[in-house]
Order: C-alpha cells, then sequence, then structure tokens
C-alpha cells in the first residue's frame, strides 16, 4: 500500500511539474547534481534587488532572510521576516508561553550553531560533539565564539583549534570539521563547482515564456484533479502563473 502511495505521489508530482513547464510563464529550475536549496539560494543571490518570497517550512532558510527575502510556512500559515513573524492577517504572532511576539531566531547564529552541531537528519556530522552552548570559566561556549567571530580573537581561536577524538581513534580538529560543514550547511559557501552549476542552471533557465490561455489551462488542470479550492481562486493564481521572467535585474 505505502508503495502504491508513494507511486501515486509521484506520477501527480510529475503531472504537476509538466503543467508547469509546459502551460504556464513561470520560471522553473533543475539540476540532478543541485538541491532545491542550492539553487533558491542562487536565485536570490542573483537578484539582490528583487522581492523574494521562499515557500518552505524548513528553518534552514532563514540564512537567506533580509529586507528583501521572507519565508512563508505554508503548515502554520506564518510569513516569517527579520521584523517578526506575521499571522495570515498580518498581525504579529503571539507566543502562547511568553505572550510577546515571536521573533525569528539571529539568521547568523543559527547557521553557526548548526555547522558547529551539524545535522543528523541531512547525516551532517558535529564539528564539536558536546560542546556547551555558553561556556564555563575554564572552557569556551558557542556563544562567546560566536561574539568573537568578526574579530577571530581569544574566543574564537580558543574554540576552533581545540581538538577531539572520535569512536574510531581518530583526531579532528574543530576548525577543519566546521569549515566542511560550512559547505554542506552554509548557503553562501558551497564548492566553487557547485556555485558554476548553480550560475549555469539559472542563466539557462531564465528564458521568457509566452505561453497562451494560461488561466484556462489552469482551470482544465484544477478540473481533472478535482482542485475545487484552487478553481474558485483561480484568476488570483492565473495572474501569478501567467507572470514571466521579467529579465536579469
Amino acid at each position: 500500500a505505502e508503495q502504491e502511495e508513494d507511486q501515486l505521489f509521484w506520477d501527480t508530482l510529475e503531472k504537476l511539474q509538466d503543467f508547469i513547464v509546459n502551460k504556464t510563464n513561470c520560471t522553473t529550475l533543475q539540476h540532478s547534481e543541485l538541491e532545491a536549496d542550492d539553487l533558491i539560494a542562487g536565485w536570490v543571490q542573483n537578484h539582490p534587488n528583487d522581492t523574494h518570497v521562499i515557500v518552505s517550512s524548513d528553518t534552514d532558510y532563514y540564512q537567506l532572510l533580509s529586507n528583501t527575502v521572507k519565508q512563508y510556512n505554508g503548515i502554520t500559515c506564518e510569513l516569517h521576516t527579520i521584523n517578526g513573524i506575521f499571522d495570515k492577517k498580518g498581525k504579529l504572532v503571539i507566543d502562547k508561553k511568553t505572550k510577546l511576539p515571536k521573533t525569528v531566531p539571529d539568521p547568523g547564529w543559527m547557521l553557526f550553531e548548526k555547522c558547529m552541531r551539524g545535522d543528523s537528519s541531512d547525516n551532517v556530522f558535529s564539528a564539536y560533539p558536546g560542546v556547551r552552548t555558553v561556556g564555563s570559566k575554564n572552557k569556551i561556549g558557542l556563544k562567546e565564539a560566536y561574539a568573537d567571530i568578526g574579530r577571530q580573537g581569544f574566543a574564537w581561536n580558543n574554540l576552533m583549534l581545540q581538538q577531539w577524538v572520535d569512536h574510531e581513534g581518530k583526531t579532528h580538529r574543530v576548525l577543519d570539521d566546521y569549515e566542511r560543514n560550512r559547505t554542506l550547511i552554509d548557503l553562501t559557501a558551497q564548492p566553487t563547482h557547485i556555485k558554476k552549476l548553480i550560475n549555469d542552471t539559472i542563466l539557462a533557465g531564465q528564458e521568457i515564456k509566452n505561453n497562451p490561455m494560461i488561466g484556462a489551462q489552469f482551470l482544465k488542470f484544477c478540473s481533472k484533479y478535482q482542485l475545487v479550492k484552487l478553481s474558485d481562486n483561480a484568476n488570483a493564481f492565473a495572474n501569478m502563473l501567467s507572470a514571466a521572467y521579467p529579465g536579469k535585474s
């Protein structure tokens, strides 16, 4: 049953992809060696003067948030920005525990902490297992090192030059593992050949489409898959799907 459900999902996704690529004016990007977050980050970086809304619940995208980049979480119906988290009515979301407006954590700190602690869901290993968030009298923690990241003075070097031994007896230097994790997690620190693939894929995808009767095509697609709520708002979706790439800013 699970295999049948998976097959149905991928078949449906393929039909949706075909519709977006061939029946709309939307720009689409895909490369067999790149993940979606690489292309999203590359698109943002290649269009610094445009306004971007990333539709995802993945907090990895917090590192991209800026005055021109926002993130919409469709699961919670929240818009995450550097100025706060807003609900679908445009009001600040209030934390039920603190009774204060929710805020997005400092993107720089979140990125640094993740590069240090790793990400088990993506098989990214810790650069310093067991490191404390806040240090003690005799040991530097992540907060102290992060506060020193710009100057890279005593606190930074004290932490980064530490060594630890894994279960196989191999000695690791924290800085080496941190830099390894940056290439895997930091969306501005990909290897040079990956950045070239990103830029080449974006350049190739910047064609200006002029597909006709997109509204009618959208209604036909909704009818075929019984997407009633989408068809009820067909005009709004048709306007979005009809908007062609305007050219590089």
